[in-house]
């Protein structure tokens, strides 16, 4: 899969961009609203319309060495540059136990994302504006030719068996460059706070991700992020919190 002709948000949301870049460049992460998101985007409610659904048709994660089966999960691989955001072959997703103590070391299979899901214009609108970002806020001496960029579709349930945990491994790095985890869904759910704290583990800031869209942007060199676990408000029905997690790393 080969998506060229990629639309660069500074021609339309300079302002907010440079904010967005400034606020991570001084503060290791960013905390963007719906709107702010949507405008970077350049998609409303209804350029989400066949994307947000297709968190309904995730994989069970059986590689969680808690014995959760709580966490649902597709994994997509891309090359990503000025020029095009070209799909990857399937491949596994790896961490090191450095990075993920709980279930790194090892080689983990997903699902792979749907190709109409990869395909998406929200998809493409995503990887597009976090090249755009991702790039402007690395050193020129230290930006790629092309990045490499990991995607991952996460659906977090939550029942009165047990809360949901989005990070079971704790507040964390994920051995990458940058993070973009952005909210598609709460469904029914409370809690899942995501904190961000220094490499000294000293806080910085906490928010919730509660509209569609809501999304943190995160220097990976510089902090660490987790999420409180999240609880079904109500306990007869169902509970999720679907986010997207997009990475970006130097090849």
């Amino acid at each position: 899969m080969r998506h060229c002709g990629r639309r660069s948000v500074l021609t339309k949301a300079t302002s907010l961009f440079e904010d967005v870049r400034a606020a991570v460049d001084t503060s290791g992460f960013a905390f963007v609203h719906a709107k702010e998101m949507a405008a970077l985007l350049a998609i409303g409610e209804d350029g989400l319309i066949g994307f947000a659904v297709s968190w309904d048709d995730l994989g069970e994660d059986r590689h969680m060495a808690d014995g959760g089966r709580y966490r649902r999960r597709r994994h997509a691989t891309f090359d990503v540059s000025a020029e095009a955001v070209t799909r990857r072959p399937h491949q596994p997703h790896y961490q090191g136990t450095d990075f993920n103590p709980l279930n790194g070391g090892i080689e983990r299979w997903f699902e792979p994302v749907r190709d109409d899901v990869a395909a998406h214009p929200a998809m493409q609108a995503v990887l597009a504006t976090c090249y755009d970002l991702f790039d402007a806020l690395t050193p020129v001496a230290d930006q790629p030719d092309s990045w490499f960029v990991e995607v991952h579709q996460f659906r977090i349930e939550a029942s009165t068996d047990g809360a949901g945990q989005p990070t079971p491994e704790g507040a964390h790095r994920d051995g990458v460059d940058w993070v973009l985890v952005m909210l598609l869904a709460r469904d029914n759910i409370a809690s899942g706070v995501t904190t961000i704290s220094d490499l000294d583990r000293k806080p910085l800031g906490s928010f919730t991700l509660t509209e569609p869209l809501d999304s943190a942007i995160v220097n990976d060199a510089r902090v660490f992020h987790g999420v409180t676990a999240v609880e079904p408000l109500d306990p007869a029905q169902t509970a999720h919190r679907d986010v997207l997690v997009v990475t970006f790393r130097r090849n």
